[in-house]
């Protein structure tokens, strides 16, 4: 989540041991919201393409890596497990020092589609190292499978919190700061650059266009939805305010941007509720965003409860927008697609 100092603390003492598997029988709906139950603090979620299965960050204790079926809404741990496997591929991570097998605790997700079955995740991590994960994704057995092919270790004083890969290559991620964050971008041919313009409080969420010419932030500390241009002068840059703080933003099949996160009465009442258990008048929000006009209209507004307490991404799976959440819910909620 994006007060990643304090939250990290607070799950790590508060939320369940790692669940491999649950059956959808225990997941009673809450009215029309009904649920994936095992993921516990689910904080991001991934997709995999042109199949059932989603990939979920879990925070808590030294972090999971779920794997979910959208056909039966059962879950079991992805990574790391007794039988996860590395390989260092020098050629593309040559300054990863290796793999970092304690205090995983991962955080942001960004897939990259390949060819056969293959793709390719990256994660933001922190625990024993503040780094991006490089793992290939292999979907062609019954289920798919995690390998572990490198890092990017974060530039000094940087918090990663979001990734998302670019096309062409790279990546980038969101360094969030309440007082100033920025992003940053990833290239096997350059390293780390600080990207220009890129400056705001809380930047946390972040997607890129198909065409990589534009970055979509999810401006926590401005409750704001932002536009800025990737490799152009002069840098442009434009926000559309959704009225609650963004966590992560993901894209929609209808090309639109869906920018979920949480809102209280002040800044402080999240951490209240994250920190402290104090959810009172705390609401899971997302809002859908046309990424060409800049508007945004609000289609989920849920009060924090012991089912969800504090909604951190959305994404759309079939006709349903699922949720997921961090401070110790044990499991992802489904939205109507139309939204509630």
């Amino acid at each position: 989540m994006s007060l990643r100092l304090l939250s990290l603390t607070f799950i790590a003492a508060v939320c369940l041991p790692g669940v491999s598997t649950t059956n959808a029988a225990e997941c009673d709906p809450d009215g029309v919201v009904q649920f994936v139950c095992g993921p516990v603090s689910p904080e991001d979620l991934a997709a995999i393409p042109q199949s059932p299965w989603i990939i979920a960050s879990g925070m808590e204790d030294d972090g999971y890596l779920y794997l979910v079926d959208s056909r039966d809404y059962t879950s079991t741990v992805l990574f790391p497990t007794a039988t996860s496997s590395s390989r260092l591929d020098r050629s593309n991570y040559d300054s990863c020092p290796g793999p970092a097998p304690n205090r995983f605790r991962p955080h942001g997700l960004s897939l990259r589609a390949g060819n056969n079955g293959m793709h390719t995740l990256y994660v933001v991590r922190h625990g024993e190292r503040e780094a991006v994960e490089v793992f290939d994704v292999n979907t062609s057995g019954a289920t798919p499978t995690l390998s572990w092919i490198g890092c990017m270790v974060a530039p000094q004083g940087v918090g990663l919190n979001s990734v998302v890969a670019l096309p062409g290559g790279g990546f980038a991620v969101t360094n969030f700061q309440i007082t100033g964050g920025e992003l940053w971008e990833w290239q096997a041919s350059a390293g780390w650059s600080r990207v220009p313009g890129s400056e705001t409080p809380g930047p946390n969420g972040i997607e890129v266009s198909a065409d990589g010419r534009w970055f979509y932030i999810g401006g926590w500390g401005t409750k704001s939805l932002i536009r800025l241009s990737r490799g152009q002068t002069p840098v442009q840059k434009d926000s559309v305010d959704v009225g609650h703080h963004i966590d992560n933003v993901r894209w929609a099949a209808d090309g639109s941007l869906l920018a979920a996160g949480h809102n209280g009465s002040t800044p402080s009442a999240i951490f209240q509720c994250l920190g402290q258990g104090q959810c009172d008048g705390v609401t899971t929000r997302v809002s859908r965003v046309d990424p060409e006009q800049l508007t945004a209209q609000e289609i989920i507004r849920y009060p924090s409860n012991e089912f969800l307490i504090l909604g951190t991404v959305a994404i759309e799976v079939g006709d349903e927008i699922w949720v997921g959440g961090i401070a110790g819910s044990d499991r992802i909620a489904r939205f109507p697609a139309t939204g509630f």
